[in-house]
């Protein structure tokens, strides 16, 4: 039986990027609901319904564990998919926790990139009010962002007059860590690495959810010793065009990207 992944698009492939390197021995199902993206620009009630539906069709499969590869699609619908399902389900929400430990440890403050939905959605308030206890978090919505990876843009000088724009009037010397919020978000990793001061970390989710889906497994006897790390690639809109992009965007995560020269902003 597969893992399984979702995503509205191909950001949870760098969900899926980070288990590959995790489970050499298991088979793999990713599923984007291409009818539907970008979730983050919705409402509250029709992302709920897209992905009650998308997992309806994954789960019609031989799937062992479901990881819900999108921030956005987590924090508004995970907890109806566990109360519905009784396989493993595990979701993704911003490493905020990291990121201050890391930050505070620097007397330096945080900057979360994510969705407009995302950072208004009551669980990613509740979760900065319990661990935010100096008031160090500061948010960033970059839903543009989605729009670019699904369109695999990473053309250097468009990406840098984004990024400047958005930057503007934030001292980047007062932050340690920036919290990519949006499994779309880590593609664009090697990009800010080049752009923000050297002694800015970047933090996302997905190892920490690997791990948990690995602790889960393992937990419920579920880890195979046979698998070959197949992927199998499947969209809601049954678009085979698609299904080439989302093999391309796994191979342009395993190659890190191009890295142009560096120009860090200030």
């Amino acid at each position: 039986m597969r893992i399984g992944f979702f995503d509205s698009g191909i950001g949870g492939i760098s969900v899926l990027n980070e288990a590959i390197k995790h489970f050499p021995k298991e088979d793999f199902l990713y599923y984007a609901d291409t009818r539907n993206v970008p979730y983050g620009t919705r409402t509250k009630e029709e992302v709920n319904k897209h992905v009650q539906t998308a997992v309806e069709d994954i789960l019609k499969q031989e799937v062992k564990a479901l990881v819900i590869a999108c921030n956005t699609a987590t924090s508004i619908s995970i907890n109806e998919l566990r109360s519905t399902y009784d396989i493993p389900i595990i979701g993704m929400e911003p490493a905020a926790k990291p990121a201050i430990e890391l930050s505070s440890s620097m007397d330096k403050r945080v900057l979360v990139f994510a969705t407009d939905l995302t950072l208004k959605e009551l669980k990613y308030k509740k979760l900065i009010t319990r661990i935010d206890k100096d008031s160090i978090v500061d948010p960033l919505p970059l839903p543009e962002l989605v729009e670019f990876c699904e369109d695999l843009n990473f053309n250097w000088d468009k990406l840098s007059t984004y990024f400047r724009t958005k930057l503007e009037g934030f001292d980047l010397n007062q932050y340690g860590t920036v919290v990519l919020g949006c499994t779309h978000f880590p593609y664009y990793k090697p990009v800010l690495k080049d752009l923000l001061p050297s002694h800015i970390q970047l933090i996302d989710g997905s190892k920490g959810t690997v791990e948990r889906l690995s602790s889960l497994l393992e937990e419920k006897s579920l880890l195979s010793t046979n698998g070959t790390n197949d992927i199998s690639f499947q969209c809601s809109s049954n678009d085979k065009n698609y299904m080439i992009k989302m093999e391309n965007a796994l191979n342009i995560l395993q190659n890190a990207l191009n890295k142009p020269k560096r120009k860090h902003l200030k």
